[in-house]
């Protein structure tokens, strides 16, 4: 299960095999440092604001999946 983008709803981690989970790790941190390099690059009121927005959802999703793969390595 995936988000889509400009979706608010966050994906169920815990339905995410331990590969499917590090994919999609790695996948948000990737997306972070697309949206800090285009936030980078870009400049208006309305650039910033759906960039800040974005980059809110990918990081919350990302600390979720943190702590499923953290919850996972402490049992």
């Amino acid at each position: 299960m995936r988000i889509c983008e400009g979706s608010m709803s966050l994906i169920d981690p815990t339905n995410l095999s331990a590969a499917e989970l590090a994919d999609r790790i790695a996948i948000l941190r990737d997306n972070i440092r697309q949206i800090t390099e285009q936030a980078a690059s870009r400049s208006g009121a309305a650039d910033e604001e759906r960039n800040a927005d974005r980059l809110a959802q990918q990081s919350d999703e990302l600390d979720l999946l943190l702590k499923e793969q953290e919850r996972r390595l402490s049992n």
